[in-house]
């Protein structure tokens, strides 16, 4: 994932403490049994440098892992962040099922040498005994998985404190994440930082001792996708994908504003401007549906953004959505590829629907290209013959999408989960996602393009 903070002051520091470890001035302490695996592999040092809210600087370190621990052998003013959770919480609730997990593994370990001199009519019977005594102690395994994932939750930017648990049921359908989920540098100093009120300003984490094919030691890396890419977004309240001084890229999720509503305070801009206080009071330069997710670019300068509006405002920037329509459209002679034109105004009456009105409306336009019919799973699971479409907007209209495909002089069959001109089932989201964005740097005036695959 991008890093989701300057990282060249921090860098520094981690640097630093590479050499304080060489040596000798900051040890690194094992506080469990290393494992036959880990012998030997390097880890990630992890520097954050916050200020508070007096805003005097607060300097931030940690190591990856729940086992190991920093200790300066001198004095300090740096905070040296603990694990999220402790190792003998990890350990207590594993062990429970440790004794039979062992038993289970020596009972299997004897069934496969029972197997090398077993008959044909023996083997079957042994490997049926096998395979219950695999599937007993992948369930006692799960069963410690998820005590183990229980005991994580985090400090967000929002004051918010979330679990582990809850953060993967929103993000990955309740998947369970990889070992080691809670346990890398960047969750561990910014659950710190937010605990504490404190602001984060630069962060960074850098490899440290025998490299490999991946990691050079003193090199720095963004954080992990596999692991931190589920539960930084969630303690940040943004999906970054890209940040300079100037501009920063968001994948929106489905459900929030881009922009204050009238009640409604909550959206991207603010979580934009309370991550990054240097940003501009009006950062946005254009906006998705609240239902709608995807790509959004906001400026942090008032430079940055007059240039981009004008890139909005000229037609340059490119955006391609994704949506499944609730129909068949080829089975509707709608050609495979196309352009419509059509004008809608505000229904006074209906406020936020727009109404057809060609000679007051104002006019979008709108390409399309169907990529495939697929089945659609609803939540309730029913299922269903959809059509997968991308559109080309070439304007910037309210809902412009979403009446291409709905209103009778466009597709006329609506979008899945649109509230406003079809049906939203519950547990349903509108299928509507902006996958791609180009347009040019308001300050480099290079070419910047940017794409994310939808999560339908």
């Amino acid at each position: 994932m991008f890093p989701p903070f300057p990282q060249e002051s921090a860098q520094k520091i981690c640097l630093a403490m590479i050499r304080q470890l060489e040596e000798g001035a900051l040890i690194l302490e094992q506080v469990t049994e290393l494992s036959e695996e880990r012998a030997g592999i390097g880890i990630m040092l992890g520097a954050l440098i916050c200020r508070d809210s007096d805003e005097k600087e607060v300097i931030l370190k940690t190591a990856s892992g729940f086992s190991r621990t920093l200790i300066p052998r001198f004095e300090d003013e740096a905070i040296y962040v603990p694990p999220i959770v402790r190792p003998e919480e990890i350990e207590g609730a594993v062990a429970a099922n440790d004794d039979a997990i062992h038993a289970l593994t020596a009972a299997i370990n004897e069934c496969e040498k029972r197997l090398e001199s077993a008959s044909n009519e023996e083997a079957k019977a042994i490997g049926a005994e096998k395979k219950e005594l695999v599937q007993r102690r992948l369930s006692l395994t799960q069963e410690s998985v998820a005590k183990v994932y229980a005991l994580y939750s985090f400090h967000c930017a929002d004051g918010s404190v979330r679990s582990l648990l809850d953060i993967c049921a929103e993000r990955s359908g309740g998947k369970y994440p990889p070992t080691g989920t809670g346990d890398c540098c960047a969750p561990k100093l910014l659950d710190y930082a937010f605990s504490h009120g404190l602001k984060p300003v630069s962060m960074c984490e850098v490899f440290y001792g025998r490299g490999t094919p991946h990691k050079i030691s003193g090199t720095s890396y963004p954080p992990c996708d596999e692991r931190c890419g589920i539960i930084l977004p969630a303690m940040l309240g943004l999906e970054i994908l890209y940040r300079d001084e100037d501009i920063i890229v968001v994948n929106k999720q489905s459900g929030i504003l881009s922009v204050p509503g009238k009640t409604e305070k909550d959206c991207i801009v603010n979580r934009v401007r309370r991550l990054f206080p240097h940003c501009i009071e009006q950062p946005a330069v254009h906006r998705l549906d609240m239902e709608t997710s995807g790509l959004l670019v906001l400026a942090f300068t008032k430079e940055a953004h007059r240039n981009l509006n004008r890139q909005f405002e000229a037609g340059t920037v490119q955006k391609e959505y994704i949506a499944l329509v609730d129909g068949l459209l080829p089975a509707q002679k709608i050609p495979e590829h196309g352009s419509m034109e059509l004008y809608f105004r505000v229904a006074l009456d209906n406020r936020p629907h727009q109404m057809w009105d060609e000679v007051y409306g104002k006019k979008a336009v709108t390409e399309w290209q169907i990529k495939d019919v697929e089945t659609y799973y609803a939540p309730d699971g029913s299922r269903r013959k959809v059509t997968r479409v991308q559109f080309f907007p070439h304007t910037g209209r309210t809902h412009q999408l979403r009446l291409a495909s709905a209103d009778s002089h466009g597709f006329g069959f609506p979008i899945i989960g649109d509230t406003l001109y079809g049906h939203c089932a519950p547990g349903e989201r509108l299928m509507l996602h902006a996958q791609s964005l180009s347009f040019t740097h308001p300050t480099t005036g290079k070419p910047l393009s940017f794409f994310c695959k939808s999560d339908f």
